[in-house]
């Protein structure tokens, strides 16, 4: 099942989050850091002991303060000029977030419009490859993307709509 919502990912109930991460896994502005504030200082220190996270790629931690068990932090591509490998790279990402949820038993999971706010994804190129790779993992997933405003909210009802 697919849902869309607009609101806060960090009040989020479902098994885990998605956090628009850096590479670093530190926090940062946006979602980044209003997930890392409202975990609490211990997500900060095993993303310490985790290291690095490659672009196109996820890890996952413990949720903490959170209401949800887990947090799945994965890492965007910058988006440029659309010439540089960044649909393949997001496709890559989301892949990698879904997959991880899989491997650790999550069965709901709430997800942010991923490299759509500072690392400059178009927003509907985005959430088209978003829904792309959701409706493959639906069938295993409560998948519930949530959006921060209107524009994202409608961008995914757009892509519902064309499935």
């Amino acid at each position: 099942m697919i849902g869309i919502m607009i609101g806060n990912i960090v009040d989020e109930a479902t098994d885990a989050i998605v956090n628009a991460a850096n590479e670093m896994l530190l926090p940062g502005s946006g979602i980044s850091g209003a997930i890392h504030e409202a975990a609490g200082r211990r997500l900060a220190l095993e993303c310490e002991q985790i290291g690095r996270c490659a672009t196109g790629d996820a890890r996952i931690t413990s949720g903490y303060d959170l209401r949800a068990r887990f947090i799945i932090h994965a890492v965007a591509p910058r988006y440029w000029d659309g010439t540089r490998d960044e649909a393949r790279l997001l496709r890559k990402t989301y892949r990698a977030i879904f997959e991880l949820a899989l491997k650790y038993g999550i069965k709901s999971i709430s997800i942010p419009a991923i490299g759509t706010g500072i690392y400059r994804f178009p927003v509907l190129e985005a959430t088209e490859i978003a829904f792309q790779e959701a409706r493959v993992f639906e069938k295993h997933l409560e998948i519930r993307f949530v959006c921060f405003g209107e524009k994202g909210y409608q961008a995914y009802l757009y892509q519902a709509a064309s499935y």
